[in-house]
């Protein structure tokens, strides 16, 4: 490996990006290379977090903007359930929807212009099927009309929280250069999502909801392949590729996690189940039958790849994050959920993730400063307040 790593085309490679050369010189000797692993390329990006005190358990480049694709609903649904709690808003309350929010490209749910949807059928189409017309029609409902303003109280709400790089555009993830995130603080407000909401967190675990005669499944596969896990959000467009923040819990051990930058959806969620088990190891939980673990192959080359690249900034293990409470373990009882009384049989053909993928998301230009728009967030646009 010395012999290899001093050639100079590797010393290169090296130079250029050390925790892909590492953790691909770590999987290979160990014989466990997966096949089109996004580990290391220019959109990956992951942690793992103990989800009662935010203490950081392992993570490759936490803190680099990333676009969010559908974990923005997230904060729209932080947004909703804190309006519900302060009784701004009621379970029942008819949301509309406008043309803006009806044009929304898929996933959908098949809103049209003109009708209207309860404020809780919007929550279970939003954790479920990851509905954009649906998003939009909340995000236009609690921004007095305009998604923009929504997007502006997204982001200032984002700031209160601690997130402290995160840009918000809209309120489904749909395409914007403008729309960043970081996996930090993506796994940070998915800990704030259940520290604030106990009572609504249950609604990430909905396996699949009745709209108007037609069946929404959850796009989080975790929840039926991974014992524990109990949420949160899937995402995707062209340029973030396939995201996803997770919670899970065993042995009294919570964890939230995310990944950022799968090339397909079930590698996103092979390589976070192998992070979870990673960060259920170092808490000391009791390792599952091999059985059960085989399905995900993946050495612990974070912890090996750290000390070769920490140096370079690639991978921290450090909590560079700001202090966070600790966090109570949501209540076990779900709330009271419009679902169907009998699963119905479930199609083959399913779309992943409630993003679009027609349009290709370009990056901001390098001048660009998300952070200076999060400063001073754009005014809000008259009539629909939908970016172009």
């Amino acid at each position: 490996m010395q012999t290899l790593m001093a050639a100079p085309r590797q010393n290169r490679l090296l130079a250029r990006r050390p925790l892909v050369l590492v953790a691909t010189l770590l999987l290979w000797a160990t014989g466990a290379l997966p096949a089109r692993a996004q580990i290391g390329s220019e959109r990956y990006a992951a942690i793992v977090t103990n989800a009662e005190t935010g203490d950081v358990l392992m993570a490759a480049s936490p803190d680099e903007l990333r676009h969010p694709a559908s974990l923005t609903k997230m904060m729209t649904l932080y947004m909703a359930f804190e309006a519900l709690r302060e009784g701004r808003l009621q379970l029942g309350a008819a949301v509309p929807v406008s043309e803006n929010a009806a044009e929304m490209p898929p996933s959908r749910i098949g809103l049209l212009a003109g009708m209207h949807l309860t404020v809780e059928e919007a929550i279970l189409a939003l954790v479920t099927k990851s509905a954009n017309d649906a998003a939009a029609a909340l995000g236009e409902y609690l921004g007095n009309g305009s998604e923009d303003r929504f997007a502006q109280m997204m982001t200032l709400k984002a700031r209160s929280l601690g997130m402290s790089r995160t840009v918000f555009r809209n309120a489904s993830g749909l395409p914007d250069a403008e729309q960043v995130s970081t996996a930090r603080d993506m796994a940070l407000l998915g800990r704030r999502l259940m520290r604030d909401f106990p009572d609504r967190f249950a609604y990430f675990s909905t396996p699949y909801f009745r709209f108007r005669g037609r069946v929404a499944f959850n796009h989080n596969r975790l929840l039926q392949e991974y014992e524990g896990t109990d949420g949160i959000k899937t995402g995707y467009v062209n340029d973030s590729g396939f995201n996803l923040v997770a919670s899970a819990r065993r042995e009294g051990v919570r964890l939230v996690a995310a990944v950022f930058g799968g090339r397909t959806s079930r590698e996103r969620d092979r390589h976070m189940m192998a992070l979870l088990d990673q960060g259920f190891t170092q808490m000391g939980v009791t390792a599952r039958p091999q059985a059960v673990a085989a399905r995900r192959t993946l050495p612990p080359m974070l912890a090996g790849a750290q000390a070769h690249t920490l140096g370079a900034g690639r991978v921290a293990r450090l909590n560079h994050g700001p202090a966070t409470a600790a966090l109570p373990v949501p209540p076990s009882h779900a709330p009271t959920l419009h679902l169907a009384t009998s699963k119905p049989a479930r199609s083959a053909a399913r779309v992943e993730q409630g993003d679009t993928d027609r349009n290709v998301l370009r990056a901001p230009p390098h001048h660009a400063s998300p952070l200076r728009a999060a400063a001073a967030p754009k005014p809000a646009k008259p009539g629909k307040g939908r970016r172009g």
